[in-house]
């Protein structure tokens, strides 16, 4: 006999069950033909289609019960003296977390059993920190959808390629010319979308992300095409080269050290860990700033913002050209790391791990962006032995913090500006 207290349970269970069916009926339509189904090359050359369905059954197995999980038993949170307790207990956390990591950053070459892969990913993880931090700029403060970002990447990496080899300039010189090539175009991209936000934003800029790589890819006479410019000259230590002859000109020589491959490491990852710090430093500043001030309100409503008398015009290519000078640093390191660079390095993809980066920390926290880039680019090498599963996993994972941190994993911030003294 069912009693009036067990109807709404029943009812809820019924609406959870339909739910997770449907959701289970979603992930089996996409799984059939991303899991399911794969092409082999069998000894004799031919392709053998292989199936997986026990694979298939099993992911969605997983999103069935994940899912009917969410409808039983989560709850949105409701905002009260448990959530005012949280938060102050991270804002806490953070003050020291910070402090923390970037000695961690500090002494990582001199950790002992650090060797030459771990540098390399710290330069990786560093050099997608400070993407992060430059296109916070744009969509974090601004409030401006930016998905071609990775085209003042590319700006800076064949600036800084074209303008070493042609003209023979040192890094320190092309470095910074690399970052005003790439704010020029920063402004360029600008103007054409001065009317435009949401959606409609987002799709020029891609374009625009697009149009580039597509002239890089083309312009063979200029930028080698698809096989891209190699021979990149590699930085100097402010004039010492690191070269293993160990001669009175070199870096080991003037300092009378033993010739090692990793002294040329050492250097570049306290060389983007400086141009990150700079990046961060930077974008500090100016938050506090009236331009800064004036982006936090075009983010809020650009209608109010005008209404104001801000100048928007100004606002919105000052975002722009800021966030696209932090990207051609970046892109002239990534140039003069890899000594080698093609259009492949610059595509859709990358813009998207950026911005995923941005608002997986939380937008406008440079704490909260530096640790998603520590947990997005780290996490492809702890999931790297799962081979094919590997997307597919991180991307589970991903959504998963996304659920359980909807607003990022530093989700709250102090404000730029208090009116007033703060409040307990």
């Amino acid at each position: 006999m069912t009693t009036p207290a067990m109807a709404p349970a029943a009812g809820r269970l019924r609406l959870a069950m339909f739910d997770a069916l449907k959701a289970t009926g979603i992930a089996f339509g996409l799984f059939v033909v991303m899991v399911g189904l794969r092409t082999d090359i069998s000894p004799s050359g031919a392709l053998l289609l292989r199936t997986r369905w026990t694979d298939v059954a099993a992911l969605c197995a997983a999103v069935f019960i994940l899912r009917l999980a969410m409808g039983l038993g989560l709850r949105p949170r409701q905002a009260g003296a448990a959530t005012t307790r949280w938060n102050a207990t991270l804002s806490r956390a953070g003050l020291l977390f910070g402090p923390a990591l970037l000695a961690l950053a500090l002494i990582l070459p001199f950790i002992p059993g650090i060797g030459r892969y771990e540098l390399d990913l710290g330069i990786l993880v560093l050099t997608y920190v400070m993407l992060g931090w430059g296109l916070n700029i744009v969509v974090g403060l601004a409030g401006l959808l930016d998905l071609g970002y990775v085209a003042f990447y590319a700006v800076g990496a064949y600036s800084y390629a074209l303008l070493a080899q042609y003209f023979g300039l040192s890094f320190w010189i092309c470095l910074p010319l690399a970052g005003i090539l790439a704010a020029f175009w920063g402004v360029l991209l600008g103007f054409p979308v001065l009317r435009l936000r949401g959606d409609y934003l987002a799709i020029v800029t891609l374009a625009f992300g697009e149009i580039i790589r597509i002239v890089l890819l083309n312009w063979v006479s200029l930028t080698g095409g698809p096989n891209g410019i190699s021979g990149i000259p590699r930085p100097t230590f402010f004039g010492l080269p690191f070269s293993m002859s160990g001669g009175p000109g070199s870096f080991a020589g003037f300092f009378g050290l033993e010739p090692n491959p990793s002294h040329r490491v050492i250097f570049l990852y306290y060389l983007i860990l400086a141009l990150a710090l700079l990046t961060n430093w930077v974008a500090m500043r100016i938050r506090r700033q009236p331009i800064g001030r004036a982006w936090e309100a075009l983010r809020e409503d650009e209608v109010a913002c005008r209404a104001l008398g801000i100048n928007i015009t100004n606002t919105k290519l000052t975002a722009f050209a800021l966030g696209a000078m932090f990207a051609g640093f970046a892109g002239a390191f990534f140039a003069t790391r890899q000594a080698f660079i093609s259009p492949e390095s610059f595509t859709f993809i990358e813009s998207a791990i950026i911005l995923a980066i941005v608002v997986l920390g939380g937008l406008g926290s440079q704490i909260g962006i530096a640790v998603a880039a520590i947990v997005m680019i780290g996490g492809f090498e702890l999931f790297r032995d799962l081979d094919e599963y590997r997307m597919l996993v991180f991307g589970g994972a991903m959504v998963l913090i996304m659920v359980l941190r909807p607003r990022g994993l530093v989700g709250s911030r102090a404000p730029s500006v208090l009116l007033g003294t703060r409040r307990g």
